[in-house]
Order: C-alpha cells, then structure tokens, then sequence
C-alpha cells in the first residue's frame, strides 16, 4: 500500500492501532512462550544464590539455559512471520503457519546464535576482569563458534529469503547493502580482537554487528510494517498519540536508565557478592 491508499482510508490507521492485539493474532503463543522464557530466565537470576547448595541447584540452571534458547527462538519467528507478510493486517490469519514457516524458522536460528555469540563476547570480558583464564577461553571459543555459526546460517538464508520473502531478499541486497557490510565487518574485527585479548572493543563491535544487521532488515522492510499489504503510513497512529508515547518513554528512560547503568557498574566492580 503506498501514500495514496493510506489517505484513501483515514480511519484504516486507527483501526490497526486500535485492535493492535488482533493485528499481531497469528503469532500470539510464541510471543507467550518468549515471554514466559524472560520469566523463567528472571527467576533462574533470583534464585541462584539462594539455591545454589540446594538439591534444585541443576533444576533452576536447566530452566535458565533452556529459557535462554526458547526466548529468542521464539521472538525470531515472529519476526519472521512479519517480515514475510504471513501476519494479516485484520489479524485471524493461519496460527501456525504464521509462525512455523522458512523465514520463521531462519529468523528463530540467528537469533539464538547471535544471542549466543552475544553472551560468549560478553562473559569473555567479565571472566577477564574476575582472573578466571580458563573462563576466558571458554568464552572466546564459544564467541567464535556462535559467530561462525550465524554466519553460516545468514549465508543460507539468503536462498531461504530468495524463495519465501523475496522484496526482503531483494533490498537486503540493495538498500540495506551498506549495513549488511558493517555487521559483517564489524562481526570479523571482533572474532579478530577476541583472539588478541581486547574484550573491551570486543563488547562494542559485538553490539554494532548485531545492531546493524537489525536495522538492515528495517531498511529492507521500509516502507512496509507488514508484508507488502501494511505500510507504515497506513498504520500510523494520531499525531497526539506518538507526543504521548515520547513523552512517557522519556519519563521511564529518566527512571530505569540510571537504575540500570548503576547495576551495571556494581556488577562489572564485582560489589554485588
């Protein structure tokens, strides 16, 4: 849909917004299901002092690992249903195949390696700071394998893409280009750094190649939130509700941020044994 067809139904934006719960129907339960991951991975945080002699000490890490693959796992399906247009604009579309489908499945993928690979940079830096060499090694091992691995599974599918979300195929390789080259460079510099020990540089590139390659897919999108068949113009809300919605964002950010980036330093200086 472009301009004209927004301007041509004034009220179609509304709608969309108004019933944002039928919109996103289709993928639903997996939203459930990634949401009851960020539980699970909360309570495995908050319990494993207080169970770490405990005869449940195995019951909570396994919770939390298993949360930690489902969570992304799960987000990237609905990503993939989105991007591949499989999500309805009125909602009541097809529940499982929304989900359950190749681009689903690839999105689901890379989003666990990329989180994996994530975490592996990041430990690396902190196993550093605690003197735990073997630590280290570990993490940097399981950075480049991860790494390895997304790229792996980028490459193919860019095939999967070609064959089953093929406008997002197309500008991927076109508009998102430029950003396509930062992740993958970035990515490289990392994996390169990570061997020579500069974790801290590490951390960064890390966040950058993953942040990229997102952003890449919302050039690849654009115009379109949904598909082809819902654009961005079209499911805009009122001009009073994003003013609202900045101003309580900017309220919370004033709130949360400084909480976290405190919690932040304390961990990092080790004063929350």
């Amino acid at each position: 849909m472009d301009g004209r067809g927004a301007r041509a139904h004034p009220r179609r934006g509304r709608d969309v917004v108004r019933r944002g719960g039928e919109l996103l129907d289709e993928p639903a339960g997996r939203n459930h299901d990634a949401q009851l991951g960020i539980v699970l991975r909360g309570a495995g945080f908050a319990f494993a002092k207080v169970l770490e002699r405990s005869p449940d000490t195995r019951v909570n890490g396994a919770a939390f690992a298993v949360s930690s693959i489902t969570t992304p796992f799960f987000f990237g399906t609905v990503a993939g249903g989105v991007a591949s247009g499989r999500v309805p604009t009125a909602g009541n579309g097809d529940a499982v195949r929304s989900c359950l489908n190749p681009t689903s499945l690839l999105g689901g993928a890379i989003a666990v390696t990329v989180c994996a690979y994530l975490a592996a940079a990041f430990l690396s830096e902190d196993a550093r700071v605690r003197g735990e060499d073997d630590l280290v090694d570990w993490a940097r091992r399981r950075a480049v394998s991860a790494a390895v691995t997304s790229g792996a599974l980028s490459l193919a599918g860019l095939f999967v893409l070609h064959s089953d979300a093929h406008r997002l195929w197309t500008h991927l390789l076109h508009a998102a280009v430029p950003l396509v080259v930062v992740s993958v460079l970035s990515g490289s510099a990392a994996l390169v750094l990570l061997r020579r020990g500069a974790p801290r540089v590490v951390r960064v590139l890390a966040v950058v190649a993953v942040g990229a390659i997102v952003l890449g897919w919302g050039v690849a999108q654009y115009p379109y939130l949904l598909g082809t068949h819902l654009s961005i113009g079209a499911a805009a809300a009122r001009t009073a509700t994003p003013g609202a919605l900045a101003v309580v964002t900017g309220l919370a950010a004033l709130l949360v941020v400084p909480s976290i980036a405190l919690l932040f330093v304390l961990q990092q200086r080790a004063r929350l044994e």
